[in-house]
């Protein structure tokens, strides 16, 4: 099993600071026009940055993934585990994805689009740049081959 790119806790922390911001933001408008002002909204956001933050390194040791002969296979999740299984004749095709926050700590996500309804796309985060390009034509290499073994 394969994990993640160290950096993608950053990525993760900063997400949940930006969510914190946020609600921290709406709470303390609330508590100025509404409910008068007072140090509670501060204690909260605090509580709110370090649950988020607790969370973002906690979804870090739990994220693998592995690439076998049969399909892709990814475990996940702090409170609700989901492990999902790709076999490589689903495979549609895949990408890379680099948004400005990955760029900026040298990550990249690898994602598989599924042939399915539910949850056709499935993604991989926190990938150095080199490996989600090795990872991305291994994939697409392996569903190609799939494509050939599985026809009648």
């Amino acid at each position: 099993m394969e994990t993640l790119h160290p950096n993608v806790r950053i990525v993760w922390v900063l997400q949940a600071l930006v969510g914190t911001v946020l609600v921290g933001g709406i709470l303390l408008a609330l508590d100025t026009y509404v409910l008068g002002v007072g140090p509670w909204v501060l204690a909260v956001a605090a509580v709110l940055a370090l649950l988020g933050a607790a969370h973002a390194l906690a979804r870090y040791s739990v994220w693998r993934f592995v690439v076998d002969d049969d399909g892709l296979y990814l475990e996940r999740g702090v409170i609700t585990r989901v492990v999902t299984s790709v076999p490589f004749v689903r495979v549609q095709h895949v990408d890379t994805q680099r948004g400005p926050v990955q760029r900026l700590v040298g990550l990249a996500s690898v994602v598989v689009y599924t042939a399915g309804s539910r949850g056709a796309d499935v993604t991989i985060p926190g990938l150095a740049p080199e490996r989600a390009e090795e990872l991305r034509e291994r994939l697409r290499e392996l569903a190609i081959e799939s494509e050939h073994e599985d026809a009648v």
